[in-house]
């Protein structure tokens, strides 16, 4: 299926907002979801057309400063039929603490030029968050073809990936967080404290794991 005609299919309800990569740059669904009060944020493709109606503020950025570097009233078209469509956007360019550019569109007039930034940078650290999940995490194939198996099974990963983040930052360990999925992974019905493990440099491990294995065996049917 299209892009475009899976988010046709998409309910949103009025005075929602809908944050997306510019591969869903779709003209004729924009102009649909403004005419709904519907918003959006995504970024604009480098070879689009659009007219400058007017440029709101520009601001020349230092190197490493992040921030809106410009903002302009924008115009775009697109055909439908035999009619040419005319659609008002706001154009936003941003500049992050890495030098690296980006330009927005949106619908919404209301909300600030750095809030259009804002609410795109949140949707990145979703696009990370489950990247993390994907890869670190059995989601290439799901248990249950129904509903409520898919929601039981992405319920499950959130909450190990959640699991391991605070043991990641609680141990305070410069390892890779594929790495310490897969030491837990590996360890997991060990008799080993995993925390130790990951905090420990190998020689420190190395007398944790002498001293447990001197230790008497924990009795699971003590009275």
């Amino acid at each position: 299926m299209q892009d475009k005609n899976f988010i046709n299919e998409i309910a949103v309800p009025e005075f929602r907002m809908i944050v997306f990569d510019r591969a869903y740059n779709y003209y004729k669904q924009f102009a649909e979801w403004t005419g709904k009060n519907i918003y959006f944020v995504t970024r604009q493709k480098s070879n689009a057309l659009y007219e400058v109606i007017e440029t709101i503020s520009e601001t020349k950025l230092a190197k490493k400063i992040a921030g809106v570097s410009m903002e302009q009233l924008i115009e775009i078209s697109f055909k439908q039929g035999k009619e040419i469509i005319l659609l008002k956007l706001r154009r936003v360019c941003y500049q992050d603490n890495q030098n690296r550019q980006y330009v927005f569109i949106c619908n919404n007039f209301i909300i600030t030029a750095e809030e259009i930034a804002l609410i795109y940078k949140k949707r990145w650290g979703i696009e990370l968050l489950f990247k993390k999940m994907k890869q670190n995490f059995q989601l290439h194939y799901f248990y249950g073809e129904n509903e409520n198996a898919i929601r039981t099974q992405v319920w499950c990963t959130l909450i190990a990936q959640l699991l391991l983040t605070v043991l990641q930052k609680k141990s305070s360990v410069t390892k890779a967080f594929s790495t310490i999925a897969t030491l837990v992974r590996i360890h997991l019905v060990s008799l080993l404290d995993v925390y130790e493990l990951l905090k420990n440099v190998k020689r420190s491990w190395a007398k944790v794991k002498s001293a447990n294995a001197n230790a008497s065996a924990p009795n699971l049917f003590a009275t």
